[in-house]
């Protein structure tokens, strides 16, 4: 079978069980059980029956999930898939109007969920006109509990046949639902492979939730595509992060900036002189930006690379990525395209000269289609055939893109752009700083003004005046915060990016 044959998710699942059908795809630390390619196909084609002709679901029929990782989520989430249906992940923090919205925009008539998540399903049913079926399953062993009598259901899928829709966890407004086909979840899943240079050896740590693009892109297609394997975590835990990377051998891993940071604050050098971690080729920050000083700070630590990448919900997860040693890496950028095309336009969506700050646009296989029922929202996030990301930045002379913010956090005081990402690096870069961000909040004279957001290493002590003086001796007075509120933790969205209008929320 070659590579051009190999478009969609049920045909790189059998092409890995004929191939390399011993070798383990999944592991997990929380069961000890362990599912090899072979055993994969067999688990999928009995989902697929269980699908049709007990569930009575058909192509491209809605199907939600409601599960944490677990063995059960993520052969769910493949088997729904392999089936020639749609998955919808259903974000388990994401609260119950949010979810009853998403459940009733999908059109979806059935909910998986977990005997955990079982209250809640009911709970955002019940807000539901329609009627939906709830299937209780078991987050361990749901395959198991499946009837053994199933035939295999031949085929009937192509690439450009959606197969996943994931809901965004926008900051205003109802969500917004990405529809993904298989050529788009491959292609993703593809640029993952080429960015890192996955081979079939590797091994990748998944701490990230699977209803997120890149806990589910990035740490299970990444690996399927590249004929490798993964650790699936129920969720990230400081405390057990590196004994299973350990125990595992695991190469790499994805986290987000929030994670580094909390691995960071945990670990004395002693504690990590302890462990070996010699297998581990390099880790993976996506989802949000990596302040410099952080990223440094954790390859110090951790003698570890750190890849800084971006990637989206709707190019199913990366569009760019810092590429691997000996080849060059960028603090404070995440990186240059891989497997797509990136440019930086303006106003005009003309393309910009290089170092020039404009709308970053991305074009290629991994982009989606189309937001779900909604033809105006799509119509205004392209032009022509390029995505509008609504992310700041510019591309330097040697192709890298360094992220100036979203358009919309934009601060403009006294007529002048200031990117609240600039004012987060300078506050990161004190020590005593875990976790910061900037915003705006109305002012009388200059329009807009700066204030910010910080949360303290454990044992650490600095007054707001000092955090203020910091800034205005590495960035001057009119970029420096006027003010900045202490918190224990600052508010993030599904994929640990802090989220700067819910902070403005929490001070009114």
């Amino acid at each position: 079978m070659n590579e051009v044959s190999l478009n969609t998710i049920r045909k790189y699942i059998e092409f890995n069980a004929k191939e390399n059908p011993q070798s383990d795809f999944i592991s997990c630390p929380h069961t000890n059980n362990k599912i090899s390619n072979k055993q994969l196909k067999i688990n999928l084609d009995k989902i697929n029956f269980y699908l049709v002709n007990k569930k009575k679901q058909k192509k491209n029929s809605i199907i939600c999930t409601l599960i944490e990782n677990s063995l059960s989520s993520i052969q769910l989430m493949l088997g729904i898939m392999y089936s020639g249906m749609i998955q919808v992940p259903l974000n388990l923090v994401a609260g119950e109007d949010q979810l009853s919205y998403i459940i009733d925009h999908s059109g979806s008539k059935i909910i998986f969920a977990s005997s955990s998540n079982l209250d809640l399903a009911k709970k955002i049913a019940n807000k539901i006109s329609s009627n939906i079926e709830i299937v209780e399953i078991n987050k361990d062993n749901f395959v198991e509990k499946i009837d053994n009598e199933f035939e295999i259901i031949k085929e009937n899928t192509n690439y450009n046949d959606n197969a996943l829709l994931m809901y965004t966890s926008g900051t205003t407004g109802k969500p917004k639902g990405v529809m993904l086909s298989h050529e788009n979840i491959l292609s993703g899943g593809k640029n993952v492979q080429i960015s890192h240079e996955l081979k079939s050896k590797d091994k990748a740590l998944c701490v990230l939730p699977l209803y997120h693009i890149n806990g589910l892109i990035v740490t299970v297609i990444g690996p399927l595509v590249s004929q490798s394997s993964l650790v699936i975590c129920e969720k990230f835990s400081t405390t057990n992060f590196w004994k299973y990377i350990s125990k595992f051998k695991c190469t790499w891993f994805s986290v987000v900036p929030t994670i580094i940071s909390s691995l960071l604050n945990k670990f004395s050098y002693e504690e990590i002189n302890s462990l070996d971690l010699s297998f581990v080729r390099f880790g993976r920050s996506a989802s949000a930006a990596l302040a410099p000083e952080t990223h440094k700070n954790f390859e110090t630590k951790f003698n570890i690379k750190m890849i800084e990448t971006m990637g989206l919900t709707e190019s199913c997860a990366p569009i760019l990525s810092n590429p691997l040693p000996p080849k060059k890496s960028k603090f404070g950028s995440p990186g240059i395209p891989y497997g797509n095309k990136v440019i930086i336009v303006d106003s005009e969506f003309n393309e910009v000269l290089r170092n020039t700050i404009g709308q970053i646009c991305v074009k290629g296989e991994n982009v989606m289609k189309e937001y779900y029922k909604n033809p105006d929202e799509t119509k205004k996030s392209f032009y022509k055939d390029w995505f509008l990301t609504g992310d700041l930045g510019l591309m330097d002379g040697e192709n890298y893109v360094f992220v100036k913010g979203r358009i919309k956090e934009l601060i403009i005081k006294g007529g002048e752009n200031i990117s609240p990402r600039e004012i987060d690096d300078i506050l990161y870069q004190h020590p005593a700083i875990l976790e910061a961000a900037a915003f705006a909040t109305n002012c009388e004279h200059y329009g807009e003004k700066i204030e910010a957001g910080v949360v303290l290493k454990k044992n650490q002590n600095v007054t707001e005046n000092d955090l203020i003086k910091h800034c205005e001796n590495l960035i001057g007075k009119f970029k420096s915060p006027d003010k900045i509120y202490f918190f224990s933790e600052l508010p993030k969205g599904p994929s640990g990016k802090i989220q700067r209008f819910k902070i403005q929320e929490k001070i009114k």
